[in-house]
Protein backbone atom coordinates (compact mmCIF):
# COMPACT_ATOMS: atom_id res chain seq x y z
CA UNK A 1 0.00 0.00 0.00
CA UNK A 2 1.42 3.69 -1.04
CA UNK A 3 2.05 6.05 1.67
CA UNK A 4 0.30 9.57 1.03
CA UNK A 5 0.59 10.75 4.63
CA UNK A 6 3.97 12.68 4.19
CA UNK A 7 3.37 14.27 1.18
CA UNK A 8 -0.06 14.88 0.34
CA UNK A 9 -1.25 14.22 -2.94
CA UNK A 10 2.22 14.02 -4.52
CA UNK A 11 1.85 10.05 -5.08
CA UNK A 12 -1.85 9.97 -6.77
CA UNK A 13 -1.81 9.54 -10.61
CA UNK A 14 -4.43 12.39 -11.74
CA UNK A 15 -5.63 9.69 -13.41
CA UNK A 16 -7.17 7.50 -10.68
CA UNK A 17 -9.37 10.77 -9.79
CA UNK A 18 -10.90 11.32 -12.89
CA UNK A 19 -13.38 9.76 -15.32
CA UNK A 20 -15.89 7.30 -14.35
CA UNK A 21 -17.52 3.82 -15.04
CA UNK A 22 -19.72 6.23 -17.52
CA UNK A 23 -16.32 6.74 -20.15
CA UNK A 24 -16.29 3.36 -20.62
CA UNK A 25 -19.72 1.71 -21.48
CA UNK A 26 -20.24 2.45 -24.83
CA UNK A 27 -16.68 1.40 -26.64
CA UNK A 28 -16.15 0.66 -30.30
CA UNK A 29 -13.81 -1.36 -32.57
CA UNK A 30 -14.07 -5.01 -33.83
CA UNK A 31 -11.94 -6.34 -31.27
CA UNK A 32 -14.89 -7.04 -28.64
CA UNK A 33 -12.33 -7.94 -25.91
CA UNK A 34 -9.58 -6.30 -26.77
CA UNK A 35 -11.21 -2.55 -26.42
CA UNK A 36 -11.75 -3.34 -22.71
CA UNK A 37 -8.25 -2.88 -22.20
CA UNK A 38 -9.01 0.99 -21.59
CA UNK A 39 -11.45 0.11 -18.62
CA UNK A 40 -8.91 -1.72 -17.27
CA UNK A 41 -5.79 0.26 -17.51
CA UNK A 42 -7.99 3.16 -15.80
CA UNK A 43 -9.34 0.87 -13.41
CA UNK A 44 -5.51 -0.54 -12.67
CA UNK A 45 -4.37 3.34 -12.48
CA UNK A 46 -7.04 3.85 -9.48
CA UNK A 47 -6.38 -0.12 -8.11
CA UNK A 48 -2.21 0.97 -7.72
CA UNK A 49 -3.23 3.70 -5.59
CA UNK A 50 -5.42 2.09 -3.55
CA UNK A 51 -8.34 4.45 -4.80
CA UNK A 52 -10.72 1.91 -6.45
CA UNK A 53 -13.37 1.40 -3.43
CA UNK A 54 -15.20 -1.52 -5.18
CA UNK A 55 -14.84 -5.13 -4.82
CA UNK A 56 -14.35 -5.84 -1.51
CA UNK A 57 -14.33 -8.96 0.14
CA UNK A 58 -15.29 -10.12 3.65
CA UNK A 59 -12.64 -12.16 5.55
CA UNK A 60 -15.38 -12.58 9.11
CA UNK A 61 -18.89 -12.46 8.97
CA UNK A 62 -20.60 -8.98 7.66
CA UNK A 63 -21.50 -7.78 11.30
CA UNK A 64 -21.17 -4.63 12.81
CA UNK A 65 -17.71 -4.81 13.27
CA UNK A 66 -15.56 -7.12 10.67
CA UNK A 67 -12.37 -7.51 8.58
CA UNK A 68 -12.38 -7.67 5.12
CA UNK A 69 -10.14 -6.94 2.43
CA UNK A 70 -9.78 -4.41 -1.16
CA UNK A 71 -9.94 -5.22 -4.45
CA UNK A 72 -6.02 -5.15 -4.27
CA UNK A 73 -5.74 -7.45 -1.52
CA UNK A 74 -5.34 -4.64 1.24
CA UNK A 75 -6.80 -5.69 5.13
CA UNK A 76 -9.54 -3.88 6.55
CA UNK A 77 -10.63 -3.81 9.74
CA UNK A 78 -13.23 -1.70 11.82
CA UNK A 79 -16.53 -0.81 12.08
CA UNK A 80 -18.83 -1.98 9.40
CA UNK A 81 -21.07 0.56 7.80
CA UNK A 82 -21.40 -1.59 3.99
CA UNK A 83 -23.45 -4.30 5.22
CA UNK A 84 -27.33 -4.24 3.65
CA UNK A 85 -28.28 -7.10 6.86
CA UNK A 86 -30.59 -3.99 8.18
CA UNK A 87 -32.25 -6.21 11.27
CA UNK A 88 -28.77 -8.04 11.48
CA UNK A 89 -30.46 -11.22 10.75
CA UNK A 90 -27.45 -12.86 8.80
CA UNK A 91 -25.98 -13.88 12.02
CA UNK A 92 -29.15 -14.25 14.05
CA UNK A 93 -29.03 -18.48 15.58
CA UNK A 94 -32.60 -19.17 14.56
CA UNK A 95 -31.54 -18.41 11.07
CA UNK A 96 -27.96 -20.29 10.68
CA UNK A 97 -30.10 -23.13 12.52
CA UNK A 98 -32.61 -23.32 9.88
CA UNK A 99 -30.33 -23.01 7.36
CA UNK A 100 -28.32 -25.89 8.42
CA UNK A 101 -31.44 -28.10 9.30
CA UNK A 102 -32.16 -27.22 5.20
CA UNK A 103 -28.54 -28.61 4.53
CA UNK A 104 -28.83 -31.66 6.36
CA UNK A 105 -32.66 -32.73 4.87
CA UNK A 106 -31.98 -31.04 1.10
CA UNK A 107 -28.43 -30.85 0.33
CA UNK A 108 -27.49 -27.46 -1.25
CA UNK A 109 -28.95 -27.22 -4.22
CA UNK A 110 -32.38 -26.63 -5.42
CA UNK A 111 -31.18 -28.69 -8.77
CA UNK A 112 -33.67 -27.44 -11.21
CA UNK A 113 -36.10 -24.92 -12.24
CA UNK A 114 -39.16 -23.81 -10.49
CA UNK A 115 -41.18 -24.58 -13.54
CA UNK A 116 -40.03 -28.18 -13.37
CA UNK A 117 -38.56 -29.93 -10.25
CA UNK A 118 -36.29 -26.97 -8.11
CA UNK A 119 -39.17 -26.38 -5.45
CA UNK A 120 -39.09 -27.55 -1.85
CA UNK A 121 -41.29 -27.60 0.65
CA UNK A 122 -39.19 -24.73 2.22
CA UNK A 123 -39.73 -22.82 -0.85
CA UNK A 124 -43.37 -23.25 -1.27
CA UNK A 125 -43.95 -22.58 2.33
CA UNK A 126 -42.24 -19.52 1.13
CA UNK A 127 -44.63 -18.09 -0.95
CA UNK A 128 -47.07 -19.22 1.11
CA UNK A 129 -45.35 -17.24 3.89
CA UNK A 130 -44.81 -13.80 1.82
CA UNK A 131 -48.35 -14.15 0.71
CA UNK A 132 -50.21 -13.93 3.81
CA UNK A 133 -47.74 -11.14 4.74
CA UNK A 134 -49.09 -9.30 1.90
CA UNK A 135 -52.84 -9.89 2.85
CA UNK A 136 -53.53 -12.71 0.44
CA UNK A 137 -51.47 -11.90 -2.50
CA UNK A 138 -50.23 -14.35 -4.43
CA UNK A 139 -46.78 -14.45 -4.73
CA UNK A 140 -43.64 -16.02 -7.16
CA UNK A 141 -39.70 -16.41 -5.90
CA UNK A 142 -36.89 -15.29 -8.03
CA UNK A 143 -33.08 -16.67 -7.52
CA UNK A 144 -32.01 -13.34 -7.07
CA UNK A 145 -33.54 -9.37 -6.51
CA UNK A 146 -32.28 -8.15 -9.68
CA UNK A 147 -34.12 -11.04 -10.95
CA UNK A 148 -37.10 -10.54 -9.64
CA UNK A 149 -37.52 -6.59 -10.70
CA UNK A 150 -36.19 -7.63 -14.48
CA UNK A 151 -39.15 -10.16 -14.50
CA UNK A 152 -41.92 -8.05 -12.89
CA UNK A 153 -41.60 -5.92 -16.21
CA UNK A 154 -40.32 -8.17 -18.90
CA UNK A 155 -43.10 -10.99 -17.85
CA UNK A 156 -45.95 -8.85 -18.35
CA UNK A 157 -44.66 -5.61 -20.91
CA UNK A 158 -45.32 -6.31 -24.47
CA UNK A 159 -43.42 -4.70 -27.30
CA UNK A 160 -46.58 -2.14 -27.83
CA UNK A 161 -47.09 -1.40 -24.55
CA UNK A 162 -45.20 1.39 -22.24
CA UNK A 163 -43.74 1.58 -19.62
CA UNK A 164 -43.46 5.02 -16.91
CA UNK A 165 -40.68 5.32 -14.87
CA UNK A 166 -38.58 7.19 -12.43
CA UNK A 167 -35.29 8.22 -14.04
CA UNK A 168 -33.24 6.90 -10.81
CA UNK A 169 -35.52 3.49 -11.20
CA UNK A 170 -32.96 0.65 -10.29
CA UNK A 171 -31.02 -0.91 -13.25
CA UNK A 172 -33.17 -4.30 -12.95
CA UNK A 173 -35.84 -1.52 -13.69
CA UNK A 174 -34.35 -0.08 -16.38
CA UNK A 175 -32.91 -3.36 -18.34
CA UNK A 176 -36.78 -5.19 -17.30
CA UNK A 177 -37.89 -2.37 -19.62
CA UNK A 178 -35.36 -2.46 -22.26
CA UNK A 179 -36.15 -6.16 -22.69
CA UNK A 180 -40.01 -6.08 -22.74
CA UNK A 181 -40.30 -2.42 -25.20
CA UNK A 182 -38.80 0.76 -26.80
CA UNK A 183 -41.64 2.53 -25.49
CA UNK A 184 -40.13 4.31 -22.48
CA UNK A 185 -40.95 7.13 -20.97
CA UNK A 186 -38.59 8.33 -18.00
CA UNK A 187 -39.78 11.24 -15.56
CA UNK A 188 -37.75 13.57 -13.35
CA UNK A 189 -37.11 12.15 -9.95
CA UNK A 190 -40.58 12.10 -7.77
CA UNK A 191 -42.17 14.13 -9.86
CA UNK A 192 -45.61 13.63 -9.91
CA UNK A 193 -46.48 16.37 -12.25
CA UNK A 194 -43.99 14.87 -15.33
CA UNK A 195 -45.51 11.63 -14.13
CA UNK A 196 -48.89 12.75 -15.15
CA UNK A 197 -47.30 14.83 -18.60
CA UNK A 198 -45.80 11.52 -19.54
CA UNK A 199 -49.18 9.62 -19.30
CA UNK A 200 -51.66 12.38 -20.82
CA UNK A 201 -49.44 12.27 -23.83
CA UNK A 202 -49.41 8.40 -24.02
CA UNK A 203 -52.95 8.18 -23.72
CA UNK A 204 -53.94 11.04 -25.80
CA UNK A 205 -51.92 8.93 -29.07
CA UNK A 206 -52.35 5.01 -27.80
CA UNK A 207 -55.53 3.78 -26.02
CA UNK A 208 -55.34 0.31 -27.18
CA UNK A 209 -52.03 -0.69 -25.51
CA UNK A 210 -50.92 -1.47 -21.45
CA UNK A 211 -49.05 1.17 -19.36
CA UNK A 212 -46.90 0.35 -16.48
CA UNK A 213 -45.97 3.06 -13.70
CA UNK A 214 -43.15 1.86 -11.79
CA UNK A 215 -41.19 3.14 -9.47
CA UNK A 216 -39.38 2.17 -5.95
CA UNK A 217 -40.62 2.52 -2.44
CA UNK A 218 -37.56 3.83 -1.44
CA UNK A 219 -34.43 5.01 -3.35
CA UNK A 220 -31.44 3.60 -2.17
CA UNK A 221 -28.71 6.48 -3.32
CA UNK A 222 -31.22 9.30 -1.97
CA UNK A 223 -32.96 7.53 0.52
CA UNK A 224 -36.66 9.37 -0.67
CA UNK A 225 -39.59 8.38 -1.33
CA UNK A 226 -42.74 8.65 -4.04
CA UNK A 227 -46.29 9.48 -2.77
CA UNK A 228 -47.45 6.06 -3.76
CA UNK A 229 -51.07 7.24 -3.13
CA UNK A 230 -50.79 10.26 -5.82
CA UNK A 231 -49.24 7.28 -8.45
CA UNK A 232 -52.25 5.13 -7.38
CA UNK A 233 -54.36 8.42 -8.50
CA UNK A 234 -52.82 8.25 -11.44
CA UNK A 235 -53.11 4.94 -12.86
CA UNK A 236 -57.08 5.21 -11.91
CA UNK A 237 -57.15 7.91 -14.25
CA UNK A 238 -55.28 7.02 -17.23
CA UNK A 239 -56.21 3.25 -17.08
CA UNK A 240 -52.44 1.93 -15.68
CA UNK A 241 -51.13 -0.61 -13.70
CA UNK A 242 -48.73 0.55 -10.65
CA UNK A 243 -45.59 -1.53 -9.66
CA UNK A 244 -43.50 -0.80 -6.69
CA UNK A 245 -40.31 -2.18 -5.96
CA UNK A 246 -39.69 -2.34 -2.32
CA UNK A 247 -36.18 -3.78 -1.98
CA UNK A 248 -34.70 -1.56 0.92
CA UNK A 249 -37.85 -0.77 3.60
CA UNK A 250 -39.70 -4.17 3.11
CA UNK A 251 -39.02 -5.74 6.73
CA UNK A 252 -37.17 -3.03 7.78
CA UNK A 253 -38.88 -0.49 8.19
CA UNK A 254 -42.62 0.75 9.86
CA UNK A 255 -44.20 -1.21 13.11
CA UNK A 256 -46.10 -4.19 11.15
CA UNK A 257 -42.48 -4.32 8.89
CA UNK A 258 -44.37 -3.86 5.51
CA UNK A 259 -42.26 -0.31 4.59
CA UNK A 260 -43.55 2.49 3.04
CA UNK A 261 -46.25 0.79 2.00
CA UNK A 262 -47.82 0.28 5.07
CA UNK A 263 -46.39 4.15 5.94
CA UNK A 264 -48.31 5.28 3.40
CA UNK A 265 -51.05 2.96 4.22
CA UNK A 266 -51.29 2.12 0.17
CA UNK A 267 -50.35 -1.40 0.58
CA UNK A 268 -53.69 -2.73 -1.12
CA UNK A 269 -53.02 -0.16 -3.81
CA UNK A 270 -49.99 -1.50 -5.27
CA UNK A 271 -50.38 -4.03 -8.43
CA UNK A 272 -47.47 -5.15 -8.39
CA UNK A 273 -44.83 -5.47 -5.72
CA UNK A 274 -41.30 -6.75 -5.56
CA UNK A 275 -39.24 -7.55 -2.91
CA UNK A 276 -35.63 -8.74 -1.82
CA UNK A 277 -34.34 -11.19 0.14
CA UNK A 278 -30.68 -9.00 -0.02
CA UNK A 279 -31.08 -6.60 2.10
CA UNK A 280 -33.03 -7.34 5.69
CA UNK A 281 -34.04 -11.10 5.15
CA UNK A 282 -29.94 -12.26 5.58
CA UNK A 283 -30.02 -14.35 2.47
CA UNK A 284 -29.91 -14.13 -1.66
CA UNK A 285 -33.62 -13.68 -3.76
CA UNK A 286 -36.38 -11.94 -4.48
CA UNK A 287 -40.33 -12.26 -5.34
CA UNK A 288 -43.61 -11.06 -7.13
CA UNK A 289 -46.62 -10.42 -5.70
CA UNK A 290 -49.64 -9.80 -7.80
CA UNK A 291 -53.35 -9.78 -7.49
CA UNK A 292 -54.62 -12.71 -8.40
CA UNK A 293 -53.25 -16.33 -9.25
CA UNK A 294 -53.51 -15.96 -13.00
CA UNK A 295 -51.22 -13.45 -12.92
CA UNK A 296 -48.87 -15.37 -10.64
CA UNK A 297 -48.88 -17.95 -13.03
CA UNK A 298 -48.67 -16.18 -15.92
CA UNK A 299 -45.37 -14.82 -14.43
CA UNK A 300 -44.00 -18.44 -13.55
CA UNK A 301 -44.25 -19.39 -17.36
CA UNK A 302 -43.33 -15.96 -19.03
CA UNK A 303 -40.53 -14.41 -17.14
CA UNK A 304 -37.55 -15.66 -18.26
CA UNK A 305 -35.68 -15.14 -14.76
CA UNK A 306 -38.24 -17.25 -13.06
CA UNK A 307 -38.43 -20.18 -16.20
CA UNK A 308 -35.05 -20.36 -17.37
CA UNK A 309 -33.42 -20.15 -13.87
CA UNK A 310 -32.75 -22.83 -11.03
CA UNK A 311 -35.35 -22.13 -7.90
CA UNK A 312 -34.00 -20.92 -4.37
CA UNK A 313 -31.90 -23.63 -3.11
CA UNK A 314 -33.40 -25.11 0.19
CA UNK A 315 -30.62 -23.63 2.14
CA UNK A 316 -31.85 -20.22 0.37
CA UNK A 317 -35.68 -20.88 1.03
CA UNK A 318 -35.11 -22.27 4.82
CA UNK A 319 -33.06 -18.96 5.59
CA UNK A 320 -35.46 -16.69 4.42
CA UNK A 321 -38.41 -18.65 6.09
CA UNK A 322 -36.49 -18.15 8.94
CA UNK A 323 -35.80 -14.46 8.78
CA UNK A 324 -39.59 -13.95 7.69
CA UNK A 325 -40.66 -15.77 10.71
CA UNK A 326 -38.49 -13.32 13.14
CA UNK A 327 -39.50 -9.75 11.00
CA UNK A 328 -42.98 -10.87 11.56
CA UNK A 329 -42.90 -11.23 15.67
CA UNK A 330 -42.27 -8.64 18.69
CA UNK A 331 -38.69 -9.18 18.04
CA UNK A 332 -38.88 -7.80 14.34
CA UNK A 333 -40.51 -5.00 16.08
CA UNK A 334 -38.10 -4.37 18.55
CA UNK A 335 -35.15 -4.55 15.90
CA UNK A 336 -36.98 -2.20 13.62
CA UNK A 337 -37.05 0.16 16.14
CA UNK A 338 -33.25 0.16 17.71
CA UNK A 339 -32.86 0.48 13.65
CA UNK A 340 -34.27 3.85 13.57
CA UNK A 341 -32.89 4.70 16.90
CA UNK A 342 -29.64 4.41 15.09
CA UNK A 343 -30.61 6.08 12.15
CA UNK A 344 -31.76 9.17 13.67
CA UNK A 345 -28.69 9.00 16.16
CA UNK A 346 -26.54 9.16 13.20
CA UNK A 347 -28.05 11.61 11.18
CA UNK A 348 -28.01 13.99 14.56
CA UNK A 349 -24.18 13.51 15.43
CA UNK A 350 -23.48 13.54 11.12
CA UNK A 351 -25.36 16.64 11.26
CA UNK A 352 -23.61 18.50 14.55
CA UNK A 353 -20.07 17.91 12.91
CA UNK A 354 -21.12 19.57 10.06
CA UNK A 355 -21.50 16.64 7.43
CA UNK A 356 -24.28 16.40 5.50
CA UNK A 357 -26.88 13.71 5.33
CA UNK A 358 -29.28 13.05 2.52
CA UNK A 359 -32.50 11.94 1.84
CA UNK A 360 -35.02 11.08 4.96
CA UNK A 361 -34.77 8.09 7.88
CA UNK A 362 -33.95 5.21 6.45
CA UNK A 363 -31.28 2.13 6.94
CA UNK A 364 -29.29 4.11 4.25
CA UNK A 365 -28.32 7.27 5.06
CA UNK A 366 -26.20 9.35 1.74
CA UNK A 367 -23.21 11.13 3.61
CA UNK A 368 -22.46 13.81 0.70
CA UNK A 369 -18.78 14.16 -0.03
CA UNK A 370 -18.56 16.33 -3.38
CA UNK A 371 -15.80 16.15 -6.31
CA UNK A 372 -15.22 12.67 -7.40
CA UNK A 373 -11.74 12.88 -6.91
CA UNK A 374 -12.07 13.62 -3.32
CA UNK A 375 -14.25 11.61 -2.67
CA UNK A 376 -12.24 8.62 -3.85
CA UNK A 377 -8.98 9.89 -1.22
CA UNK A 378 -11.80 9.97 1.23
CA UNK A 379 -12.98 6.89 0.95
CA UNK A 380 -9.18 5.36 1.51
CA UNK A 381 -8.39 7.76 4.11
CA UNK A 382 -11.78 6.00 6.30
CA UNK A 383 -10.55 2.83 5.55
CA UNK A 384 -7.07 3.51 6.47
CA UNK A 385 -8.90 4.97 9.87
CA UNK A 386 -10.73 1.49 10.86
CA UNK A 387 -14.29 2.44 8.98
CA UNK A 388 -16.09 0.45 6.36
CA UNK A 389 -18.72 2.43 4.21
CA UNK A 390 -19.57 1.89 0.39
CA UNK A 391 -18.78 4.80 -1.60
CA UNK A 392 -21.17 6.22 -5.01
CA UNK A 393 -19.90 8.13 -7.57
CA UNK A 394 -21.06 8.78 -10.77
CA UNK A 395 -22.83 7.87 -12.91
CA UNK A 396 -24.82 5.95 -9.35
CA UNK A 397 -25.29 9.80 -8.52
CA UNK A 398 -25.43 12.68 -10.44
CA UNK A 399 -21.68 14.18 -11.22
CA UNK A 400 -19.66 16.29 -8.62
CA UNK A 401 -22.34 14.63 -6.06
CA UNK A 402 -20.33 11.75 -4.83
CA UNK A 403 -21.69 10.19 -1.06
CA UNK A 404 -20.76 7.58 1.16
CA UNK A 405 -23.83 5.20 1.49
CA UNK A 406 -23.44 4.57 4.80
CA UNK A 407 -25.71 1.36 5.41
CA UNK A 408 -27.25 1.04 9.35
CA UNK A 409 -27.85 -2.28 11.23
CA UNK A 410 -30.30 -2.65 14.47
CA UNK A 411 -26.63 -4.20 15.86
CA UNK A 412 -25.04 -1.30 16.02
CA UNK A 413 -24.31 0.43 18.51
CA UNK A 414 -24.77 4.70 19.10
CA UNK A 415 -20.64 4.05 19.98
CA UNK A 416 -20.44 2.37 16.42
CA UNK A 417 -22.13 5.17 15.42
CA UNK A 418 -20.01 7.99 17.46
CA UNK A 419 -16.85 5.91 16.17
CA UNK A 420 -17.97 6.01 12.26
CA UNK A 421 -18.57 9.67 12.64
CA UNK A 422 -15.28 11.04 13.94
CA UNK A 423 -13.55 8.98 11.52
CA UNK A 424 -15.57 9.79 8.68
CA UNK A 425 -14.58 13.05 9.67
CA UNK A 426 -11.02 12.95 10.22
CA UNK A 427 -10.66 11.00 6.59
CA UNK A 428 -12.86 14.36 4.62
CA UNK A 429 -10.27 16.26 6.43
CA UNK A 430 -7.16 14.41 5.55
CA UNK A 431 -8.91 14.17 1.77
CA UNK A 432 -9.14 17.70 1.45
CA UNK A 433 -5.89 19.03 2.26
CA UNK A 434 -4.43 15.97 -0.32
CA UNK A 435 -6.93 17.19 -2.72
CA UNK A 436 -6.60 20.85 -2.71
CA UNK A 437 -2.69 20.01 -3.09
CA UNK A 438 -3.61 18.27 -6.13
CA UNK A 439 -5.64 20.91 -8.20
CA UNK A 440 -3.01 23.70 -7.29
CA UNK A 441 -0.62 21.52 -9.06
CA UNK A 442 -3.30 19.98 -12.00
CA UNK A 443 -5.40 23.29 -13.22
CA UNK A 444 -7.45 20.25 -15.29
CA UNK A 445 -8.73 19.52 -11.97
CA UNK A 446 -10.03 23.38 -10.88
CA UNK A 447 -13.35 22.36 -12.64
CA UNK A 448 -14.13 20.10 -9.56
CA UNK A 449 -13.03 23.08 -7.17
CA UNK A 450 -16.55 24.14 -6.05
CA UNK A 451 -17.37 20.43 -5.07
CA UNK A 452 -14.23 20.77 -2.97
CA UNK A 453 -14.43 23.74 -1.61
CA UNK A 454 -17.98 22.86 -0.62
CA UNK A 455 -16.70 20.09 1.03
CA UNK A 456 -13.40 22.47 2.64
CA UNK A 457 -16.54 24.39 4.42
CA UNK A 458 -17.98 21.42 5.89
CA UNK A 459 -15.25 20.01 7.90
CA UNK A 460 -13.91 24.10 8.63
CA UNK A 461 -17.15 24.45 10.31
CA UNK A 462 -16.59 21.30 12.09
CA UNK A 463 -13.23 22.07 13.31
Amino acid sequence: MHDFTDHPGEAIPLDALTGSLRDYRAMRGTDMLGRTDGFYHWQDVRRRADLWPYAKSTATAPRTHCSAKSDAGHPIKGVNFASQDYLSLSSHPDVKHAAMEAIQEYGVHSAGSAALLGNTRHSLRLEQRISEFLNGRPTVLYPTGWSAGFAAIQGFVRPDDHVVMDVLAHSCLQEGARAATRNIHFHGHLNVRAMERRLQKIRANDTDNGILLVTESLFSMHSDTPDIAAMRALCDEYDAVLLVDCAHDFGAMADDGRGHMSLQNVLDDVDIIIGSFSKTFASNGGFISVKDRASAEYLKYYSATQTFSNALSPVQAAAVLAAFEIVDSEEGCRRRRKLMDNILYMRAEMTKVGLETLGDPSAIVPVRVGAEGLARIASRELSNLGAIANLVEYPAVPQGGARFRVQVMSDHSFDDVDRLVELMLKAMRSAEKQYLTLCDAHPSLMKNQRSAAMAADLVRDAA
